[in-house]
């Protein structure tokens, strides 16, 4: 191709991440006639979603599936799964993710790892003529070669899966957590795993959150409590329990999200798991092959063989150094995002569905998407980011209105209330009404309720 004619051609979206929202927001984009290119890091479709392969979904097949890659897949003869049941991470990578990139063919690079994204000839400083100027990415290939790609727009859907939050409840790793990362992990175990299952097998461990991915670890532990001995769980929450503790039960609008948090309220009434309440950890001590957790308060926790630190995730945002983004100080999600989704306020369903309005920055034509999106939040769905590309892909398109118009109706969240309102005890005692059914009577380490789960 000569000089001329490769000039001619239109410069792609470059797409990072070929997760679902990365993927659903390529197909959009194909569409719409606008030439994506996905670069994923990983060697496949949904890398990061593999990586949780063991855990099951709480949204159905039904929620799972964006419109748009729905279209793309059909002439392919892909068949999609029961709308009603519950996937597993490895089964929406396998059944879904790796059809849809298949799909999109060479759209999709693979081993392409984003290192950098500038205006070309302009770092974050200079304002001359930086509006007309396409983007630069910088990209490191699975063979260790850098490569350089202009883009008329980015969209960042690489998620925070690489960046867990760590243990410290100042938000920076406790001391001595980093010398004990031998024995703490920031993922739900797999415990189908032989190994995993046999290292987690009479110990004592720590699960720090309060959220789905805990309540599923203490589910799982409470599991492998009842076929070995000596296994017990102590659940480490930063806030006191309160009605809302486990979230809305049966009636959370997502019913297997309810019945996780269910599952969780059976650990702890089985005594399978002790529940420590306002404790906010500081220091990880050793204590010969043990270790001890600290709380700024001093408690401290009795020894413990494993941790299990489940505090959420939040944006690596090192590669868009040389970009203007316009993120809110708290929550590291675009500003006019972030009071929609703050979990300090936001309660029970209360996420507006959003598209390319609250996700635009200073620089034009540059958006993070899914998780990424909600910076340090942690209410998303797959539906919302389906509804964000969708919006994002007409804008680019030049169609204002679609990009405009809402097409989504997000199910109740099941939660009142978020991570700030729970840190204050007074809000303890008065969340268990509102907006959400609370589960039954709540017997901390004592006999299973009446009630059941």
């Amino acid at each position: 191709m000569s000089q001329s004619t490769a000039a001619a051609q239109p410069l792609p979206v470059v797409v990072i991440g070929a997760g679902p929202i990365g993927l659903a927001a390529a197909a959009h984009l194909t569409t719409r006639g606008i030439e994506p290119l996905v670069l994923e890091a990983g060697a496949a479709a949904g890398a990061a979603v593999r990586e949780w392969s063991h855990v099951r979904l709480f949204s159905r097949w039904a929620e799972l599936i964006d419109p748009a890659a729905e279209k793309l897949l059909a002439p392919t003869g892909w068949a999609a799964p029961d709308s009603a049941s519950y996937p597993t991470g490895g089964d929406w990578a396998r059944l879904y993710l790796q059809p849809l990139a298949d799909a999109l063919g060479d759209k999709v690079r693979y081993g392409a790892r984003v290192t950098g994204v500038a205006r070309a000839g302009r770092d974050r400083v200079v304002d001359s003529g930086r509006d007309t100027q396409p983007f630069t990415v910088h990209l490191t290939t699975a063979d260790g070669l850098e490569e350089r790609i202009t883009a008329r727009a980015v969209i960042d859907a690489s998620g925070t899966w690489t960046t867990p939050s760590p243990l410290g409840a100042d938000g920076l790793p406790a001391l001595g957590e980093k010398a004990a990362a031998d024995r703490i992990a920031y993922r739900v175990p797999d415990m189908a795993d032989p190994a995993v299952r046999a290292w987690y097998a009479g110990k004592r461990t720590a699960v720090i959150g309060s959220g789905a991915s805990a309540f599923t670890a203490l589910a799982l532990l409470a599991d492998l409590a009842q076929d070995t001995s000596g296994t017990h769980a102590t659940w480490v929450l930063r806030r006191g329990i309160s009605g809302s503790t486990f979230g809305g039960g049966e009636a959370d609008q997502l019913p297997a999200r309810g019945a996780l948090g269910l599952a969780a309220k059976a650990a702890v009434d089985a005594g399978h798991a002790t529940a420590i309440t306002g404790f906010r950890t500081t220091t990880v001590e050793r204590d010969g092959e043990q270790l001890v957790l600290v709380a700024e308060d001093g408690r401290r926790l009795d020894p413990v063989d494993e941790v299990i630190v489940l505090t959420g995730f939040r944006p690596d945002l090192t590669f868009l150094s040389e970009v203007r983004l316009g993120l809110d100080e708290r929550l590291q999600a675009p500003t006019e995002l972030a009071p929609l989704i703050d979990p300090n306020v936001h309660s029970c369903g209360t996420v507006y569905p959003h598209g390319v309005n609250e996700l635009s920055h200073p620089e034009r034509d540059i958006y993070l998407v899914g998780m990424k999106s909600y910076g340090r939040a942690p209410t998303f769905l797959a539906m919302t980011g389906y509804e964000q590309v969708r919006s994002i892909a007409a804008a680019l398109a030049g169609d204002q209105e679609a990009a405009e118009r809402v097409e989504l109706t997000l199910p109740e969240t099941g939660v009142c209330g978020g991570v700030g309102l729970f840190d204050q005890p007074e809000a303890d005692e008065t969340a268990g009404g509102g907006c959400c059914a609370a589960p039954a009577t709540l017997q901390i380490g004592g006999p299973a309720s009446s009630g059941g789960c």
